[in-house]
């Protein structure tokens, strides 16, 4: 089975340089298409193993671990865990992968970049540098509920006897994610974990929950015009997927992004909440009819 290659790119930060973790996936040419795949909060770039491995028939996929997850460094100033360090740090990707536009898909957070990254102005006439959209249950207004649910579990320092043990307790807290079968689960959890001292942890900076827990709702409302304002930005087809049980993309949002901005094409997925995998073929499909359309 087509297994990706590991690379590393440094990126500037406030205190000097991190290197950034990405899986790259080889398409059927040098010159293919590059398609970005981010990932959400507390998870990394080899949740899209199944999404990549069909879209690598066409496109060159490109999976970064956002730092301070998986194979990336962790941040010496955990304040700058955030979308404006993360938007950089793509930029830099970009420049490293020699595209001017790629398409992207991005889960929750991975979205988020996204949406910044279409957004940045540009010189006069000089493309977005995303081609083609797809934005998975985020949008610009986020539910502060969702937020709190998924505060109450983020950052905790947590260690398992087993990975199997580790993966039951990441399915208690990702219901949303809907129906898997346990071998599904299991490719989705392991990548999360790593072994040390005899036991599993999460592979990632518990750090990354400070900013989060900064949150409160007066600044949730001004990060949310904000959002507004960089969504009215965007040029580019976007395709927006809402879980239809999400708590974190709500109708009302989802309804009106189709209204504003790039007037994104709305899919809801039934039995799904926050967020969809998109591992599963219908899913899958929807990717790819868009991005070939």
């Amino acid at each position: 089975m087509t297994q990706p290659e590991l690379r590393f790119v440094n990126c500037l930060d406030a205190t000097g340089l991190h290197r950034m973790a990405y899986w790259e996936w080889a398409g059927p040419s040098a010159d293919a298409p590059v398609l970005v795949c981010a990932h959400g909060l507390s998870r990394q770039g080899r949740d899209f193993d199944v999404l990549a491995r069909a879209m690598s028939a066409r496109h060159r996929v490109i999976c970064p671990d956002v730092v301070g997850r998986g194979r990336s460094d962790w941040l010496r100033q955990p304040a700058g865990y955030q979308i404006p360090t993360y938007v950089a740090d793509m930029v830099t990707l970009l420049a490293r992968l020699d595209v001017e536009q790629v398409d992207w898909v991005g889960t929750s957070m991975g979205g988020l970049i996204g949406l910044g990254l279409a957004a940045l102005p540009r010189p006069e006439g000089a493309p977005s540098p995303i081609r083609r959209l797809v934005l998975n249950d985020v949008g610009p207004a986020v539910g502060f509920e969702a937020l709190q649910r998924i505060g109450g579990y983020l950052g905790k320092v947590l260690r398992f006897a087993s990975l199997d043990e580790g993966a039951a307790y990441l399915r208690t807290i990702s219901e949303g994610f809907g129906p898997h079968t346990d071998a599904e689960w299991l490719a989705l959890s392991a990548p999360l974990f790593h072994e040390e001292d005899g036991g599993w942890t999460l592979h990632y900076d518990p750090a990354i929950a400070l900013p989060f827990a900064a949150v409160t709702p007066e600044l949730a409302a001004a990060g949310e015009a904000a959002l507004w304002a960089a969504y009215e930005r965007l040029s580019c087809p976007t395709l927006l997927i809402r879980g239809a049980d999400s708590d974190l993309l709500s109708t009302e949002t989802a309804r009106a992004m189709t209204q504003r901005g790039p007037l994104a094409r709305l899919v809801e997925l039934p039995g799904v909440g926050h967020a969809p995998t998109l591992i599963h073929a219908d899913q899958i499909s929807i990717v790819r009819d868009f991005l070939s359309s």
